[in-house]
């Protein structure tokens, strides 16, 4: 070999010796330990310090992230939900996602001035609202401002009660009025013909439970009994005493079941759309139909359902 190959020979193993030499140097040290580490604590049942703030009066910052060091059994105490940090809120329960919403919804300048207020949370259950009920407390900064002034509120409303009574001559105030008076033991309404006004002179009946009766009405066509009642979810069952159908009052509407379409037969509260095609069904295989009785066969129609429909039914 000549001198200059001798060289880069010569440098090639020393660079190979001293990359050699710098790894071992290296393996030796991150084997032997360099620093010592405090033993973990065996005892389980101390949880590990969250980095948020336990006190649910500390104001809440939006951007708070949910700590994942809270433990997950929830623990009730008294908190304000315009105010109580995501971490305080996670303690008494809520899930991850609830408290987000909470979370988003004052930052967007939401305010929870009520209790009622706190129960239109999403995902919120009557047995969750039920436990925490107790220990809601809304601060005064958030309540109303009207209820700075009680009697100023007071006023106004007699106030505007008596404006509206002065409009009207006195023939019209003791028609109002007595529209506004609930119905007394032995009194009684029409079931048939009352208006929503005078269906919430019924004792348990208010607006909701009188627009619902009406609006019920239209879509049978009439009731025909007064159970049909029974079929609105939630109806009082001790405004009955006071509701009467009189005979002849107002007949129900009938039902064409031999000449309605598919649509049209199915629209009705009794009727839904497997009965409806069952009778369409029907009467293209055997012609018009003469009585009810004859879709007893029909797997859609049972004794119930017959029974029911054959006040709305003509042929």
């Amino acid at each position: 070999m000549t001198k200059s190959d001798r060289r880069i020979i010569l440098s090639m193993v020393a660079v190979i010796g001293a990359a050699i030499a710098i790894i071992y140097l290296a393996g030796g040290k991150s084997s032997s330990p360099t620093a010592t580490t405090s033993p973990v604590s065996s005892d389980s049942s101390v949880p590990s310090a969250p980095s948020v703030p336990l006190d649910p009066s500390v104001p809440s910052d939006p951007s708070v992230s949910l700590d994942p060091s809270v433990p997950s059994s929830p623990h009730l105490f008294s908190f304000d939900p315009n105010t109580a940090d995501s971490t305080a809120l996670l303690r008494l329960g809520l899930s991850r996602w609830q408290v987000r919403n909470i979370v988003r919804y004052r930052a967007a300048g939401g305010v929870y001035r009520t209790k009622e207020d706190f129960a239109q949370l999403y995902g919120l259950t009557v047995k969750q609202y039920r436990e925490l009920e107790p220990y809601i407390h809304i601060g005064t900064d958030y309540q109303p401002a009207a209820t700075l002034f009680p009697d100023r509120a007071h006023r106004y409303a007699n106030r505007e009660n008596s404006y509206a009574d002065n409009r009207v001559g006195h023939s019209d105030t003791t028609l109002a009025s007595r529209h506004r008076m609930k119905l007394t033991d032995g009194e009684t309404i029409d079931l048939a013909t009352a208006d929503t006004t005078l269906l919430q002179r019924v004792p348990g009946i208010g607006p909701y439970y009188a627009r619902r009766i009406v609006d019920y009405r239209q879509r049978l066509g009439g009731y025909a009994s007064l159970s049909q009642l029974d079929e609105i979810d939630g109806f009082p069952s001790e405004a009955l005493s006071f509701l009467t159908l009189e005979p002849g009052a107002a007949a129900v509407e009938k039902l064409n079941v031999n000449s309605l379409s598919l649509n049209e037969l199915k629209r009705h509260p009794y009727i839904n759309y497997y009965q409806a095609r069952a009778i369409v069904d029907y009467r293209r295989q055997n012609g018009p139909i003469a009585d009810l009785s004859e879709l007893r066969l029909l797997p859609d129609f049972g004794d119930e359902a017959i029974k029911r429909l054959r006040p709305y039914v003509a042929y």
